[in-house]
């Protein structure tokens, strides 16, 4: 297993940088006084496919060698990844494949299809998800991007965390969603180089919470199938973001759904901003902490922002 390190984080920012954007970091007087802490939104739904894996998916993309680069790329994912790396293989100009369950979002099934992603329809699990993948990149021979296990995706990832510090004066804590792990474990790479002394805490919906019980037991606890609102987090952490996690993560923290959905209303209003319902999770988490965070500078970095407009979770 190879574990990324902090030289392959500046080589994916520069292999990316043409491709992707440097997302704004936004603020609101209202959450401050509502957390009783300074908030600093780093804004990874402004990227063009909506979501910060746009990353790790470039940079996987784009360091592909012509010869592995023919057979294009593959990957099984709930929605972002697949949008994003069906995005990546667009500007590369290469076939992308992705297997997705029955109930992902239709939007992020659209986004996928306008890149140009061939999806292939899944069971919502990752057992059925695993099984289809197989036979789809049997078939196929393209190049297997994970969407977080993978030290290419990590390493690009972690270049968000290296904006997030250049763009801020100095944080005392950077909360980020976790499903897989992709997300932290790049953070983690990044902050554990480049500002050691800042906390990384990672949000987590308590439907579908594999992460946290795995953070307090010592070893991986995968669930098959959790059911929440927060699509993007369903996944369970694998070998290499468990690397990360357990070696530096802080803590994990917990919001029910009603709480998560009061979060991402509270930032649709004040932030004036779409974001999905996986992204809410840290603002949560920090509102049923508060002492935790209370006069702190806490970085909050929002993941994607790929909703179904049609289903919003306070419509349901």
């Amino acid at each position: 297993m190879y574990i990324p390190t902090f030289q392959d984080v500046l080589d994916a920012h520069e292999r990316i940088r043409p491709h992707i954007k440097r997302t704004p970091v936004l603020q609101s007087a209202y959450l401050n006084d509502l957390t009783g802490a300074e908030l600093f939104f780093k804004c990874e739904n402004f990227q063009t496919p909506g979501a910060f894996k746009v990353r790790g998916a470039t940079n996987a993309v784009f360091g592909l060698n012509e010869e592995q680069a023919k057979a294009g790329v593959a990957t099984h994912s709930s929605g972002n990844h697949a949008s994003c790396l069906s995005y990546a293989a667009m500007l590369r100009g290469i076939p992308c494949n992705v297997v997705m369950p029955k109930t992902a979002p239709q939007a992020k099934k659209d986004t996928v299809a306008r890149y140009g992603g061939k999806i292939t329809e899944c069971e919502p699990s990752t057992t059925s998800r695993e099984e289809t993948f197989a036979k789809v990149q049997a078939e196929t021979g393209g190049d297997f991007v994970h969407p977080y296990n993978d030290p290419r995706v990590i390493a690009g990832q972690g270049t968000c965390a290296r904006e997030f510090m250049e763009q801020t004066d100095g944080l005392d804590i950077v909360v980020a969603p976790i499903g897989g792990g992709g997300m932290i474990s790049g953070t983690c790479l990044t902050l554990s180089n480049q500002a050691p002394d800042v906390q990384i805490i990672a949000a987590e919906p308590e439907q579908a919470d594999d992460a946290m019980r795995s953070f307090k037991a010592g070893y991986i606890i995968a669930d098959d199938a959790p059911q929440t609102i927060a699509d993007g987090l369903l996944v369970p952490l694998k070998d290499l973001t468990w690397h990360f996690v357990s070696n530096h993560v802080t803590d994990i923290l917990t919001a029910s759904e009603e709480e998560i959905v009061d979060a991402m209303k509270l930032t649709w209003k004040h932030l004036r901003i779409v974001m999905e319902a996986s992204s809410s999770v840290p603002l949560a988490t920090i509102l049923k902490n508060k002492d935790r965070f209370a006069g702190k500078r806490v970085g909050i970095i929002i993941t994607g922002g790929n909703v179904d407009l049609d289903k919003l979770p306070w419509l349901t």
